[in-house]
Order: C-alpha cells, then sequence, then structure tokens
C-alpha cells in the first residue's frame, strides 16, 4: 500500500539529486518526522554506506528560520509509525506531536512519534534500511 509523506521541502528529488552527486552513493529520501524538537518536523534522508566522516546513514534537514540545517538522523529506526488510510485508500501518518489529520472516510491519526491517537485500525510501520516496512516493533 502507498504511504503519502508531507515534506517539509517541497523538491524532494532535487535533494536526493544534490545530496547523491555531492555524496557519491545514492541518497533517498524516507520521511518526515520529530526527531529531538516536539513539532519541529525534518525531512529525513537515507544513504546506504555510513557516512565516511560522520559515520550515519540517516541525516536530516530542516530549516531555522530562512537557513537550511542538517543533523544525524540514525535514531529514526527507533521510532514506531503509526498510519491510517486517507480517502485515496493511502496510509498516512502524523509527522509530528500536533499534527492531526482526519478524513472524510472517518479515520484520524494524531501525536508524532510522542503518541498514536487514532479513531480506527492502526498500521503499524517502522524504518529499516531506509525503507518504511509493516508489521514491525521498535527495537528493544
Amino acid at each position: 500500500m502507498k504511504i503519502k509523506h508531507d515534506p517539509v521541502i517541497k523538491e524532494i528529488s532535487k535533494v536526493e539529486q544534490h545530496y547523491s552527486e555531492k555524496d557519491g552513493v545514492p541518497v533517498k529520501y524516507v520521511c518526515t518526522t520529530d526527531l529531538f524538537i516536539v513539532d519541529k518536523p525534518v525531512d529525513i534522508f537515507y544513504r546506504h554506506t555510513p557516512h565516511p566522516e560522520f559515520g550515519n546513514r540517516y541525516f536530516a534537514l530542516y530549516f531555522v528560520g530562512k537557513d537550511l540545517m542538517i543533523c544525524d538522523a540514525d535514531i529514526v529506526e527507533q521510532f514506531i509509525f503509526g498510519m491510517v488510510k486517507n480517502d485515496n485508500n493511502q496510509l498516512e501518518y502524523s509527522s509530528y506531536r500536533h499534527d492531526y489529520k482526519s478524513f472524510k472516510n472517518g479515520n484520524m491519526i494524531d501525536g508524532g512519534r510522542a503518541y498514536i491517537r487514532s479513531s480506527c485500525n492502526v498500521h503499524n510501520y517502522v524504518v529499516k534500511d531506509g525503507v518504511m516496512k509493516k508489521g514491525l516493533t521498535k527495537k528493544s
């Protein structure tokens, strides 16, 4: 089933291309979520090989004012993403604590990574090796 994302940066393909060329390895968008600051969503990207200088495979891009910032995002593999079906039969998740989403079909999701509140059956997903995968739970 297709997952609908709501990235902070609207031209994701340009970011993927820029970092793929810059780093010399394929870089791809994974998801948008808050990491360290509540209600501050970031776009998460993945590279198969660890960064040669910093050692991380995930990085996050976000804005502080007009400045684009970057940080390590390897922690994303420890998060659970609760998802519900939207009106187009796609899965959607709440990107941050107060990202309340409701649909005409009666489904809703809220809470980001802080908690999962929903009006219907929630599909749990996690990120593993740069891919959102169904039915798994976070690492212990």
